[in-house]
């Protein structure tokens, strides 16, 4: 499945049409959830019947298109079902019991209830909310795909704007080219990222860097009068430049991960638990910053695309371990070079982990291939 995103262009009365829309979406899913609440064994299907009911009972709810109005049913129900596998599962923790959502930002539309233009340029939205017809702003060419590929077109409010997403059913087919490499890789707050053969990316901190304009917009945000239109404005300025980091802080993920996939036949990273590493609150910020996740999840998606082998290791010992020996060298995180007292051996410490971490690969330590990486925003 590829999404193929687009900035909606139109005036404030379809705007304002795309955020009942967005409303509709969320009152159908939280009277779904209601409905799971109240009554006992109730299925999907039941959800299902019960947008038809909602319809009769509220004309807003009419409005929107009748398989929009399924698709924030099935949302309602994915929360349920990923509930009860949590609980199945026994997940340490907290089992993500459903909540009632208070500001949806997407409405989906499956195959009907919007129409593409020829060229590739307009949508019409053809339900009761009153969309109409929006410019679709973009370089990529949706209009080269049948529409029947075409499975999902979603709306989505972002701080920058309303955005359109199309979902397409086709397989991205990449022809990898051999380099007979193998790579194993070291995610740090020094270094973004260590590999073992030496090669490091500097750590872009793109939060760090924009920290400073962060709080001041949160400052002038705080100033000013609850309800007020100024109130509003410095909530949008400061929302834009939260998604300014986002975007910078994906997309550089995205091309490390890319180049390094491109680059090698073989990649090992650490398989870490960053939920439980940003428990320490002196190098949460750092660790949220870094988005070792969003990096290595990138890199299991083009490892997929690629169909070159993303195997994940256990983290256990790798940075203490020595990659020429296997003696075990305990040092503090504040110790960066290893030195081993049995080998001789000297190198910077991630480089030595980075080694471990292959080592353990190719060794045969239990791993997988890994999936594709989420949608972004």
């Amino acid at each position: 499945m590829l999404t193929y995103e687009y900035k909606l262009q139109g005036n404030r009365a379809q705007y304002a049409a795309i955020e009942e829309a967005l409303r509709v979406t969320q009152f159908i899913r939280n009277k779904c959830l209601r409905l799971w609440m109240d009554e006992k064994r109730i299925a999907k299907n039941d959800l299902q019947a019960y947008c038809a009911v909602l319809a009769h009972d509220f004309d807003f709810a009419h409005k929107l298109n009748s398989q929009a109005r399924q698709a924030a049913a099935d949302r309602a129900w994915h929360a349920i079902t990923r509930f009860y596998e949590n609980c199945k599962s026994q997940k340490p923790g907290k089992k993500g019991y459903p909540r009632f959502q208070r500001d949806n930002r997407s409405v989906e539309y499956k195959t009907s209830g919007w129409k593409l233009e020829a060229d590739g340029n307009h949508i019409t939205f053809r339900d009761g909310c009153g969309i109409g017809r929006l410019r679709l702003i973009g370089t990529r060419a949706i209009e080269t795909f049948p529409l029947q590929q075409i499975k999902r077109v979603r709306i989505i409010k972002r701080a920058a704007g309303f955005f359109c997403q199309f979902c397409v059913q086709a397989d991205r087919v990449i022809d990898h080219v051999p380099t007979g490499t193998s790579v194993g890789i070291d995610v740090g707050l020094k270094a973004y990222s260590t590999d073992s053969n030496g090669h490091t990316v500097d750590n872009p901190r793109h939060y760090r860097k924009a920290e400073a304009r962060l709080k001041r917009l949160q400052r002038r945000l705080s100033r000013k009068k609850k309800g007020s239109k100024n109130r509003l404005k410095a909530r949008q300025r400061l929302a834009k430049a939260h998604l300014k980091v986002q975007r910078q802080r994906e997309d550089f993920a995205r091309k490390q991960a890319n180049a390094l996939v491109i680059s090698h036949d073989l990649i090992a990273y650490e398989d870490l638990k960053i939920a439980n590493m940003v428990r320490n609150h002196h190098l949460a910020k750092s660790i949220n910053d870094a988005a070792w996740g969003q990096f290595l999840a990138w890199v299991s998606y083009y490892g997929a695309r690629h169909a070159i082998a993303i195997i994940k290791v256990a983290p256990h010992f790798t940075s203490q371990n020595c990659s020429g020996c296997g003696t075990l060298v305990k040092k503090s995180l504040s110790v960066r070079t290893h030195i081993c007292p049995n080998c001789g051996l000297v190198m910077d410490r991630d480089k030595n982990a980075a080694g471990n971490i292959l080592k353990k690969a190719q060794n045969g330590t239990a791993g997988h291939a890994g999936t594709d990486a989420p949608v972004s925003a």
